[in-house]
């Protein structure tokens, strides 16, 4: 029997072939971005207490009103948006669920999806298996800034959507607030929708104030915002997420939805829905994480990369241009085999694969871990 693939170019991710690669080696793997230290104890127990208290079967198909009330409550009190929990919440499967649904909802054969590189690495899949077309925008090195001028240009007909990431991966760069006035100029008086890929809400540094399209209603009108609590709550595996739109695209969100997972786990959001009122666990995320971005680039002097800024996520770039010419690629898996530290080449973040000589570390980790990695890269 033969396949004819929707994604003839898609293979096995970069994430699984460092890991993997990571694991022959015995090697530190800053390449994927979970953390390595323990969630809060106080979540689990809320979770294990949900499931003794008989809430293991299906929720309703958008999620547990109580989570979603809680989360409108948290909408409001972030970015004084209005969030109706009943109509314009959807609880998901992950961060990534949710915008591969949000494009499903909305692109049609011959659209065309405008996609800053480098770029999360789903978003160009969920493009094409749709019959739709990215249109890719380099972000300007070495800040990856968006060059709206150019945005501008590719702005065509058939344009549906534009995709927007911040904090951003792979570089940890940030939307600011002429980003938000030349997006709305851009996409005013037309039929173009925005993905903002917020799922990195909490982890922004420096008291840079996070741009959320939920501070804009007139952008919150054409918008579908994807979020995490992975990410928020250190539980990158229990892939849990949600999308806030207005009631007309919540409304087609769920059409997607609804066939294919249709709700998710209960005692999660049962537990969550209790847990998000404690608003000092996600106020205090930033600068936990900021010190761990400061100690791991302030370690990193002793090595000979160059680190990049990092202004929110997980991640941090840096250059290896004083160490080899070789491609990112090669010296990714030199680096894993040769020095033990994993990590992941940028260029792979890019459709035509892009190569600035920059790889990607992860300083979401215990400091011994991040001590331990740098003590093997400061000798390579």
């Amino acid at each position: 029997m033969h396949i004819q693939s929707k994604l003839p170019a898609v293979g096995t991710t970069i994430f699984a072939v460092m890991s993997r690669l990571a694991s022959e080696h015995n090697a530190i793997n800053l390449g994927q971005g979970f953390p390595d230290f323990p969630m809060s104890e106080e979540l689990v127990a809320l979770v294990n207490e949900a499931m003794k208290n008989d809430f293991n079967q299906y929720p309703p198909m958008p999620g547990w009103m109580p989570l979603r009330e809680a989360i409108a409550g948290k909408a409001a009190f972030l970015y004084q948006a209005r969030i109706n929990p009943d109509t314009e919440i959807t609880i998901t499967p992950g961060g990534t669920y949710a915008i591969y649904s949000a494009l499903t909802a909305i692109l049609q054969p011959g659209d065309e999806v405008v996609v800053f590189e480098p770029a999360y690495d789903s978003y160009i899949p969920n493009i094409e298996i749709n019959g739709a077309k990215a249109v890719t925008i380099n972000l300007v090195y070495p800040d990856y800034h968006i060059d709206w001028t150019t945005v501008q240009k590719a702005v065509t007909s058939k344009t549906k959507a534009i995709i927007v990431n911040s904090p951003h991966n792979p570089t940890g760069s940030v939307i600011r607030e002429e980003d938000i006035a030349q997006l709305r100029k851009i996409t005013a008086g037309t039929n173009i929708f925005i993905i903002s890929d917020e799922v990195y809400e909490h982890l922004i540094f420096d008291e840079i104030p996070h741009q959320s399209i939920l501070r804009y209603p007139d952008l919150l009108q054409r918008s579908f915002v994807c979020f995490s609590f992975g990410k928020t709550y250190n539980c990158t595996g229990w892939k849990l997420g949600y999308c806030i739109a207005p009631e007309p695209l919540s409304k087609e969100f769920r059409k997607v939805h609804q066939f294919n997972c249709f709700s998710c786990h209960t005692p999660t959001q049962v537990a969550l829905a209790k847990f998000l009122h404690k608003k000092e666990a996600y106020l205090s995320l930033s600068s936990i994480m900021q010190q761990k971005r400061d100690y791991f680039k302030k370690l990193m002097e002793q090595t000979r990369f160059t680190m990049a800024d990092s202004y929110g996520s997980y991640f941090i770039c840096g250059t290896y241009e004083r160490i080899s010419d070789e491609g990112d690629k090669d010296f990714a898996v030199r680096l894993t085999k040769e020095a033990g530290v994993a990590t992941i080449p940028v260029s792979v973040f890019y459709q035509q694969g892009k190569d600035d000589k920059v790889l990607r570390f992860c300083f979401s980790k215990k400091e011994e871990t991040l001590e331990a990695a740098v003590e093997k890269l400061s000798r390579f």
